[in-house]
């Protein structure tokens, strides 16, 4: 499994506040972020794994929705976020 309970508190940890905030708008990017990586590494390898697909897509949508969201409400949050995971190339 490659994604553990460890490396989910590694996540939050570092970019919810605490391992323990798992809500923060921060730390899903986050987790996301990691999925997507994740699930677009596997998808290189299997192209013609539709069903994988559709999960990534539905994942970058959320994401899409969390960063929305926290562009309204904090600007300043928003723009670190994308700064410290580098998803605007």
């Amino acid at each position: 499994m490659y994604l553990t309970k460890e490396v989910k508190s590694d996540i939050f940890a570092k970019h919810g506040g605490a391992a323990a905030n798992t809500g923060s708008a921060e730390g899903q990017i986050a987790l996301f972020t990691f999925r997507i990586s994740h699930l677009t590494e596997h998808l290189k390898k299997n192209r013609h794994d539709y069903n994988t697909e559709r999960s990534l897509v539905l994942l970058v949508g959320k994401r899409r929705s969390l960063l929305d969201y926290l562009k309204k409400k904090d600007i300043n949050r928003y723009r670190a976020i994308i700064k410290e995971l580098n998803i605007r190339k």
